[in-house]
């Protein structure tokens, strides 16, 4: 059966304003994910808590990070064991792999940070109970060191169990 004259010409227009508005859409959506403004990192002390932690959060992970070296500078395996989730995983720039919470205690008589200097500090809350902590830290090792300076870049996951905040991962990343 031939097709009437000119049906040709009204299909395609008809196909094309589907296009179009299929285009329309894809368009609108793609502005509207543009506008969200992404999740960025909080420097502590310079913006106000997210509105679902507690007013001293970023302080008190910055005490727990604060004791966590004083701990280590003093190879201080209770204060250091008491800081860390019992599934704790760590991973050094030394290039020996991820080490469980035994293992880092066991590794903290031989540590020799003489003193150290912390900063950069950012939170990003993970409600209810985690929150990722990335800072920097710059460790000076005793004068006799063949290495004297460290400088790392960390990432931290803290999480919250039977109402104590415990540090469950830790990364570090060497940066010259």
């Amino acid at each position: 059966m031939p097709t009437p004259p000119g049906f040709a010409a009204v299909r395609l227009r008809s196909m094309v304003r589907v296009l179009l508005a299929a285009a329309a859409v894809v368009c609108l959506a793609g502005l509207a994910c543009a506008q969200q403004q992404p999740t960025m990192p909080t420097e502590f002390g310079n913006s106000p808590p997210p509105k679902n932690s507690a007013p001293d959060s970023k302080e008190m992970f910055e005490e727990r990070i604060k004791a966590e070296w004083e701990a280590i500078k003093n190879k201080d395996k209770k204060a250091y064991g008491d800081l860390l989730a019992e599934d704790y995983q760590g991973v050094e720039v030394d290039g020996r792999g991820e080490r469980n919470k035994v293992q880092a205690l066991n590794e903290l008589p031989a540590g020799n940070v003489f003193t150290y200097t912390l900063f950069g500090f950012k939170l990003i809350s993970l409600p209810p109970d985690a929150a990722f902590v990335i800072y920097e830290v710059t460790m000076q090792f005793p004068p006799k060191s063949q290495v004297r300076y460290s400088r790392v870049y960390i990432s931290e996951l803290w999480v919250k169990r039977a109402g104590q905040w415990k540090e469950l991962h830790y990364q570090e990343t060497h940066v010259k």
